[in-house]
């Protein structure tokens, strides 16, 4: 099972993410965990360098450059971590596709159909946190580091509406499913982390095991 975390910067995403790691060693649970990209490519990372930074560049070369590093990512980092057990993505797909949207101004459907097609790459289930971007500017404020560009008020709002509708399209392309649901505070997280383990849970049992608890 591939799990994807999402969301703008200051949702949560990385107390999550160590959340849930904790949780699995308590458990012995094998988790494995990946970022966005793979940097396997020095072309398309030169590409992605440059995306990263706020220069879109050209489209259909961006395009074709998040889409091999996908599939690159899918065949030597993926697929092989699957093998053991399930795998946490600390942003993915929709994180890529809502890049690709702001630096362009083209709606996000259009890349989220892109990314949706390598089909190995598919998380089973994709966890978007939909905390407040006021309240992820005041998270991210606290931070010793200098803001990136996508971290700007202005900008996160208007990422936080780009995910919404990226969580649509990936649903409407996929089938799969996008959980919503804000990390603004301690209750928040306890809900998100029961329900990501519950799966994590389930990924990590022998296959006549899910079966039977079916």
């Amino acid at each position: 099972m591939l799990l994807a975390l999402e969301g703008i910067a200051g949702a949560g995403k990385s107390t999550l993410r160590d959340r849930l790691l904790a949780a699995v060693r308590s458990e012995g649970i094998h988790l494995s965990h990946i970022g966005q990209f793979s940097w396997l490519s020095h072309t398309a990372t030169r590409t992605l360098i440059r995306l990263r930074a706020g220069d879109g560049g050209n489209q259909q070369e961006a395009i074709e450059a998040v889409v091999h590093d996908l599939a690159l990512h899918s065949r030597f980092n993926i697929t092989p971590a699957l093998a053991d057990g399930p795998v946490l993505a600390d942003r993915f797909s929709l994180s890529t596709a809502c890049l690709l949207a702001l630096l362009h101004r083209q709606p996000v459907d259009t890349y989220v159909a892109h990314l949706a097609g390598q089909a190995h790459a598919r998380p089973r289930l994709t966890v978007l946190l939909t905390t407040d971007p006021d309240l992820c500017h005041t998270r991210l404020a606290r931070r010793a580091t200098g803001q990136r560009f996508t971290e700007q008020p202005q900008t996160a709002a208007r990422l936080a509406d780009l995910y919404s509708g990226a969580a649509s399209a990936w649903t409407r392309t996929t089938g799969l499913p996008v959980l919503s649901h804000p990390c603004a505070n301690d209750a928040d997280l306890d809900a998100l982390t029961r329900t990501c383990m519950d799966h994590l849970r389930r990924a990590g049992q022998p296959a006549s095991m899910t079966e039977a608890n079916r």
